[in-house]
């Protein structure tokens, strides 16, 4: 009867009591007892961010061994020198060998050879965040596809030298990927994309914001092989996108959920009617800014027909009036939207009378930008009477921060 807890309890016993404590805290206090239950918790533990050379990172892979998800990132208002380097990531090539995430956002310092190590040691890794790693090319990022098959997340943004032969590469071995982030890559082409989707074919999210490069002839690619999962596309400033990659995205990609076009401006309304009617029970975010061939027409259908629409930026649609807003009180009494972002800043032909029918139907707005618009102003809301949600933002000067649910 006079054992200790020590000796009366295993290992996978102690791991069963850890499991079972929910906060953070309790776990910390769990590793306090004694050394074999502070060695118990350093190996359980899953998740670490840190700022953390070579020997501080081999203190950490002893100590926490089956770590599933490592964050390195760097500030871009505090970054610290030399950040993290090759010497790093060989280090953790070496000794994370249950990584599945790994976190690179922002450091600066990483080349090739330390991304190559991490392909060449990591084949369970299933996440890898290197934007802004402005040195990485083909090369390095190439050896990651082919050692890590089982990639479903890669994220790129800011990576200026990577080009079609990456697609190329992932396209070949990694068939789950899931989201694929290559925003500002302006080097990969139609041709890379339609390439890419032939072998990732469940390609959930693709951000390709300023892949000035990408036209319509790989969003149709993308459409068309990604069919069924396709839930998010962003396209900003892909001036080459037009008609017929909306026609495209309409037809084939009933679940979209998330378009970013803002800066398309051969896009027109004959496509987004079509989108409205095509995806209105999945469309919940629709960036248009710049679309300078959007009217009334295509933004009535968007706002009658897709119900859960939650967010909706039309800035600079020029073209765009109260009009637009006139059939939320049509024959449908009960139409109630659930919008909750609104922008239409330099949209000078919407009045005070447009926001008092879009007010009329969106209950649940928080935040509506109206910056620029000259018939628009504090005086003239407060004027008409205008009641605004409780919890509503207005932005009428540019002085209130923005939500990023439309970057």
């Amino acid at each position: 009867m006079g054992g200790s807890i020590n000796e009366a309890l295993r290992d996978d016993e102690l791991r069963s009591v850890l499991a079972k404590l929910e906060s953070q805290r309790d776990k910390e206090v769990f590793g306090l007892v004694c050394k074999r239950w502070l060695h118990l918790q350093s190996t359980e533990r899953r998740r670490l961010s840190a700022r953390a050379g070579p020997h501080m990172l081999r203190k950490m892979a002893a100590r926490f061994s089956r770590l599933h998800e490592l964050d390195l990132s760097q500030s871009l208002s505090r970054s610290f020198y030399p950040g993290v380097t090759d010497s790093d990531l060989s280090v953790i090539a070496n000794g994370f060998n249950c990584l599945r995430l790994l976190t690179l956002h922002n450091c600066k310092g990483v080349t090739d050879a330390g991304i190559i190590a991490i392909g060449s040691r990591l084949s369970s890794l299933q996440s890898l965040d290197v934007s802004y790693c402005r040195k990485l090319t083909d090369k390095g990022l190439s050896a990651v596809a082919q050692g890590c098959s089982d990639l479903r997340a890669l994220h790129l943004a800011g990576c200026r030298f990577i080009t079609d032969a990456l697609l190329h590469a992932l396209s070949n071995n990694c068939h789950s990927l899931q989201h694929l982030g290559l925003q500002g890559c302006t080097n990969i082409s139609d041709s890379g994309l339609s390439h890419l989707v032939n072998g990732c074919q469940q390609m959930e999210f693709l951000d390709i914001n300023k892949c000035s490069n990408i036209g319509d002839i790989g969003v149709s690619s993308v459409s068309k092989a990604c069919s069924s999962s396709l839930k998010t596309l962003k396209l900003l400033d892909c001036y080459k996108v037009g008609d017929e990659s909306i026609i495209s995205l309409a037809t084939f990609c009933k679940n979209l959920e998330t378009l970013i076009i803002g800066g398309c401006r051969d896009v027109s309304d004959a496509s987004i009617n079509l989108l409205a009617s095509s995806c209105k029970g999945s469309l919940k975010n629709l960036r248009m800014d710049w679309c300078l061939n959007i009217t009334d027409s295509s933004l009535s259908c968007i706002l009658v027909q897709c119900r859960n629409l939650e967010a909706l930026d039309i800035g600079c649609c020029e073209e765009v009036s109260d009009a637009a807003f006139q059939g939320l009180n049509g024959g449908e009494v009960e139409l109630t939207l659930t919008l909750k972002v609104l922008k239409v800043s330099n949209c000078p032909k919407i009045s005070v009378a447009g926001i008092a029918m879009v007010l009329e139907k969106c209950e649940m707005l928080k935040y509506l930008d109206v910056r620029s618009c000259p018939q628009i102003t504090k005086g003239a809301c407060d004027e008409a009477g205008l009641q605004f949600p409780q919890s509503c933002k207005v932005n009428f000067t540019g002085s209130l921060g923005e939500p990023d649910v439309l970057l």
